[in-house]
């Protein structure tokens, strides 16, 4: 008797994917060689999936329009929102951001947004792509 992790199974083996696949065909030896041979045109990319709608990408923070009522750094569960008092700005450390979207449905500024930015990885969790500093 089939039991429902066979039907699951089976469906996920015939629905889309969700994910990204490797960038190229074949995974590569070494990825240094292959990128060299995709900025050659020798190899083709596969095309990233569509991003859906409602995605949580990178969060954007409009400094601008902060007021400082440090909502934000409260319920944020990660503790990725630091509150810097001279300036009376957040700081965002993307690296520890769990994407939950707590700050961005509390702030009553609406400071915060998602972006359809979904490559937010580095070698240095204190570079300027990973914090997020007025």
């Amino acid at each position: 008797m089939p039991t429902t992790t066979i039907y699951t199974l089976i469906k996920q083996l015939l629905t889309k994917k969700a994910t990204n696949p490797f960038p190229v065909k074949y995974t590569p030896d070494n990825m240094h060689a292959a990128a060299e041979l995709i900025e050659k045109g020798e190899v083709e990319i596969n095309p990233p999936v569509e991003i859906p709608e409602n995605y949580r990408g990178k969060i954007k923070y409009d400094k601008e329009c902060c007021i400082g009522c440090k909502l934000c750094v409260r319920v944020c569960p990660s503790e990725a929102l630091i509150f810097k008092e001279d300036e009376s700005k957040v700081k965002h450390y993307v690296s520890r951001c769990t994407f939950c979207g707590q700050c961005v449905d509390i702030c009553p500024q609406d400071c915060f947004e998602f972006t359809d930015e979904f490559l937010v990885a580095g070698l240095d969790k204190e570079s300027e792509d990973l914090v997020i500093n007025p």
